[in-house]
């Protein structure tokens, strides 16, 4: 199934994408039971909106060997983790914008993990339980921040630093080495990054166990599973895509702010 948020005329509204490319309007939020409301709407006429409003997004480094070697780093013995404010988030089709404190803002195409229910503790075996769905996200980094701020809160929490969309695909299965998970970006429809969930360093399971023995996710928050190799910058103008096989592209421009 997946799962959506979306503007129609003047209001914001949740629901479920049918096959014959309607909405399925829901009532209430995906983690509370929502019920249909007994409306549909054409997918053509609404706006998509980004899926999940997190408390915070939760983010791994390094998780793609490919991708710690092209920055000449080595892979790290346990997940390399850091936060994304709630104020980062945007939507499909919403700008990326370029701030005048950075020269250089890059791309980083990653599966995103939708937590569906209250996690603490959660053991890997039990990972799944918790576990909504699973979107495309886009870790926008200021590259030149990166490199001279002892910490990320700048170059990886500015604002509009995280596109996520364009929706919750619920019976995704990440892992699922037969059917392969691509993770793809386009620039301008050149193709740039060109990876597979076969070769994150740490599984989402790990993931997860990992995140919750320190901190507590709430329902909607989101984990960045990291990136593979083909980073790079974008310029005013330049549209990028995100698609992974299973779930869609996530598609942004970059703008001035």
């Amino acid at each position: 199934m997946r799962l959506l948020r979306f503007r129609y005329g003047d209001r914001i509204a949740t629901g479920a994408i049918l096959e014959d490319d309607t909405i399925k309007v829901l009532k209430g939020t995906f983690f509370e039971d929502p019920l249909p409301t007994g409306e549909e709407v054409p997918l053509d006429d609404v706006r998509l909106l980004a899926p999940v409003l997190p408390s915070k997004i939760v983010a791994v480094g390094k998780n793609y060997a490919a991708h710690a070697a092209e920055f000449g780093m080595t892979v790290p013995e346990e997940p390399l983790l850091f936060l994304k404010p709630s104020t980062a988030v945007i939507g499909p089709g919403d700008p990326i914008p370029l701030l005048p404190i950075s020269h250089r803002v890059d791309y980083e195409g990653e599966l995103a993990v939708v937590i569906g229910s209250l996690a603490r503790s959660v053991k890997a075996e039990e990972a799944g339980k918790v576990i909504l769905g699973h979107t495309i996200g886009n870790d926008v980094t200021l590259r030149d921040l990166q490199k001279t701020d002892d910490q990320w809160a700048r170059a990886k929490g500015f604002d509009g630093s995280c596109p996520l969309g364009p929706w919750i695909e619920t019976d995704l299965d990440p892992h699922d080495f037969d059917e392969g998970r691509t993770v793809q970006t386009h620039l301008n429809g050149d193709l740039k990054q060109d990876g597979s969930t076969r070769d994150l360093i740490f599984d989402i399971p790990t993931l997860v166990a990992y995140i919750t023995s320190a901190m507590t996710l709430l329902p909607g928050d989101v984990i960045l599973t990291g990136t593979p190799e083909g980073v790079g910058p974008m310029q005013v103008d330049d549209e990028v895509e995100v698609s992974i096989a299973g779930i869609g592209t996530l598609t942004n421009k970059v703008a001035q702010r």
